[in-house]
């Protein structure tokens, strides 16, 4: 029988989620994405509108390439939302919102 805090087994399932992420992005990243997406083929990946999607295009922090219309590099994508991720667990409560429950 396992003897784990509470809090040892939520650091637990943490890593094991993000370990089972990191590996499903590594996934769509090398075989189901081109490594560069036309604005709908970003809309209908993140499943968002186009006024959700403008607003991301026109973010200063946000990769786009214009030289050839507007594509957004696949590679740089997922990093911009891996690093936005990180910004907000370390910056905000959104995470820990259900610690506390």
């Amino acid at each position: 029988m396992f003897n784990l805090d509470h809090e040892a087994f939520r650091n637990m399932f943490r890593e094991i989620i993000a370990e089972e992420v990191a590996g499903a992005l590594q996934d769509i990243r090398t075989t189901q994405l081109p490594p560069m997406l036309t604005k709908q083929e970003f809309m209908e990946f993140m499943k968002i509108k186009e006024t959700k999607a403008s607003q991301l295009i026109n973010r200063a922090d946000f990769p786009v390439f214009k030289e050839a219309g507007l594509r957004i590099p696949t590679h740089l994508l997922f990093r911009w939302i891996e690093k936005n991720t990180d910004w907000v667990a370390e910056n905000t409560d959104y995470y820990k919102k259900g610690a506390t429950a």
